[in-house]
């Protein structure tokens, strides 16, 4: 009976596939693997790449199986088919491909286009699933309450265990993890997201590979990039409505009817994905058409809302694309870069909604991000809420407008100037203004009339102001920091700017403000 012989190809070594079938001694004859393939997984994993790190284990493992094993022997091979001297031209696989049709071997493969590809040049093929547990291998280090799991060679794995904002790091074994652990953890993600349709490899370089896995949100990075094998998983614990929030009336009626750019802002673990997720389901349910834009695609949407990866696609594309597709809203996730800001101001402008989620540690941060990136007048056009998300819930939340005035803490009528105000929402007082002096952008936080230092000053502005006219025919407000302004009856006004007005004065400089009288009309 003629020898059955096998030509294995990368996915299958990659993939475990290969090891696994021979465990169970499901094959019997011989193994040839190319030696480009050894010379492949090396390069490869010099350059840093976790595929090559795994593949160069799984040959050795392969071999020390065949080598106790009386069924099956293996060979490497070093020859070329005919036509593919210039190797610059092929991959790896497709030599393999070749060599298995010159051998008339049979081709092992995980990798179903290349197995299809192999049919079709009349090559016999083994297709082997990879061969893995039903349960994803990070499910065993999350519990109901874990927010995420942090895993690096030789030291303890830990992971967030709470809620966003109150959460608390906890061991998860006392031992550190070795390399080797976390090189069989990393393979198995990674094979893992290859055979999930509902799983994404968002990015794979030398350094480090990006996945989102279901619900998970996965970062593996290894040396040079880091200084040692690191894993770490994230995965959301809750999923809200935004009408689990409890939002003022006048907020829900501005987001339904006014706010179309919109940015959620907060600290890392804050909660800011969560609502934006909340936001764009009642946006959705509210007839809206819905897209995403995000890196990794880690919100939990109905499959009416199509999410795309910045990943895979420039700006222009995404650009064109949102354009053409017309949604009402498209939620921009983890906004990071210029080109990101470029982006959303771009399509703001053009008149789609938008909703950023940015990094910041308080409310005006995330306003002043744009600051440079985009001419200052044109932010309130840009962005006209912001919400601010801090511990899971909505703590703050401003408004924007443009208005010419005197720009707070300026004194000289001839100074006014285009000024950006932003308000509470909720209050409607203003906390800052943003206005341009000279060649610089200046971001003035505005102290609200009242305090303590306001009540000193209309106290002794008072004791003054009895000796000279009653009491009632006067008001004296602190209408901002540094300025009083007292309000006279029209009956007293030319008597009170004769001498009292210069101990008034005196009394106004001692105090750090200046001093404003005028009559009551």
């Amino acid at each position: 009976m003629e020898e059955q012989i096998y030509m294995a190809d990368s996915s299958s070594i990659v993939s475990g596939a290969l090891r696994h079938a021979l465990e169970k001694g499901c094959l019997a004859g011989k193994i040839v693997i190319h030696s480009l393939i050894v010379s492949h997984f090396e390069k490869i994993a010099r350059e840093g790449a976790h595929r090559g790190f795994v593949g160069l284990r799984e040959l050795r493992r392969i071999q020390e199986i065949i080598e106790s094993s009386e069924e099956i022997e293996l060979e490497y091979v070093r020859d070329l088919p005919e036509g593919m001297r210039l190797l610059r031209d092929f991959s790896v696989d497709e030599i393999v491909r070749e060599m298995a049709l010159d051998l008339k071997a049979t081709l092992i493969t995980s990798d179903a286009i290349n197995a299809e590809a192999a049919r079709a040049a009349g090559v016999n093929v083994l297709f082997l699933q990879p061969d893995r547990d039903q349960r994803f291998i990070l499910e065993s280090f999350f519990s109901d309450s874990t927010l995420s799991v942090h895993l690096k060679e030789g030291v303890q794995p830990y992971a967030k265990v709470g809620k966003p904002g109150k959460w608390r790091f906890v061991a998860i074994k006392n031992e550190p993890m070795s390399r080797e652990e976390l090189e069989e953890i990393a393979s198995e993600i990674i094979e893992h997201a290859k055979g999930n349709h509902n799983a994404f490899i968002e990015s794979e370089r030398p350094g480090s590979t990006i996945l989102q896995v279901e619900n998970y949100r996965i970062v593996i990075t290894r040396p040079p990039l880091s200084d040692g094998l690191e894993i770490t998983a994230v995965r959301p614990i809750v999923k809200l409505s935004l009408e689990d929030y409890n939002l003022p009336s006048k907020l829900l009626h501005r987001l339904e009817k006014q706010a179309e750019g919109i940015l959620v802002a907060g600290a890392p673990g804050m909660g800011k994905t969560t609502f934006a997720q909340a936001l764009a389901e009642y946006y959705h349910r509210k007839g809206k058409v819905i897209k995403t834009i995000e890196s990794p695609r880690d919100m939990q949407l109905p499959v009416e809302i199509t999410q795309y990866s910045k990943t895979y696609a420039t700006s222009e594309e995404l650009h064109d694309v949102l354009l053409l597709s017309r949604p009402d809203y498209t939620f921009f996730d983890e906004m990071r870069d210029t080109r990101d800001f470029e982006l959303y101001a771009d399509m703001r402008l053009a008149g789609v909604g938008m909703v950023g989620v940015i990094h910041a540690t308080s409310p005006i941060d995330a306003v002043q991000r744009f600051i440079g990136r985009v001419e200052l007048g044109m932010i309130p056009s840009i962005i006209d809420t912001v919400i601010f998300i801090e511990e899971g819930d909505v703590k703050k939340v401003y408004e924007l407008e443009t208005v010419v005035k005197i720009p707070h803490g300026l004194r000289e009528a001839d100074l006014a100037r285009p000024v950006v105000v932003v308000k509470d929402f909720i209050t409607e007082e203003p906390e800052y203004e943003l206005y341009v002096f000279g060649e610089r952008t200046f971001v003035v936080p505005i102290k609200k009339e009242g305090g303590k230092e306001a009540e000193q000053i209309r106290s002794r502005l008072k004791a003054i102001l009895r000796k000279y006219l009653p009491e009632d025919y006067v008001e004296i407000s602190v209408v901002e920091e540094g300025r009083a302004v007292l309000m006279i009856e029209s009956e007293y006004y030319n008597y009170l700017i004769g001498k009292p007005r210069k101990k008034l004065e005196r009394l106004a400089r001692r105090l750090g403000v200046d001093l404003e009288i005028r009559p009551k009309l």
